[in-house]
């Protein structure tokens, strides 16, 4: 996929409605004028939308007598999701490395115990001794 088609994808999801449209079109093939009745808009609006999704190559529209019928195209979509899998592992061994630093720095904070110095939450020191609440700073 080119750098354009990749915008024009990118584009394309960016609307709600346009999303909305290949939701339905995931559950089968559709004339243009029942995808448009699924919609508060008009139909010069949804065929506006329709048009973006078909330069964008995620939608199909064939001919049939007086009938124009959409189908979805989904292998724009699955190059688009693969390019953004690259930046979901990215991020995920980012996150995976901080969180190893901060278990290996406080094994103890995994479930959210052993922070020196840290009150139970009852009003009692790491020993058990009850502690004063004397309304000072800490």
């Amino acid at each position: 996929m080119g750098e354009y088609q990749m915008d024009a994808v990118l584009s394309a999801v960016a609307d709600p409605t346009r999303r909305a449209i290949l939701d339905r079109l995931l559950l089968s093939d559709a004339r243009v004028t029942e995808v448009a009745s699924a919609f508060p808009i008009s139909l010069n609006s949804t065929s506006k939308h329709i048009k973006v999704l078909e330069r964008a190559e995620l939608v199909q529209r064939t001919v049939r007598g007086r009938d124009h019928v959409l189908s979805l195209r989904g292998e724009g979509l699955a190059e688009a999701v693969a390019w953004m899998q690259r930046y979901r592992e990215f991020w995920e061994q980012r996150l995976a490395a901080l969180e190893a630093f901060v278990l290996q720095d406080d094994p103890g904070r995994a479930d959210g115990a052993g922070d020196p110095g840290s009150s139970d939450g009852a009003g009692r020191d790491d020993e058990g001794a009850a502690q004063a609440d004397d309304g000072g700073p800490r």
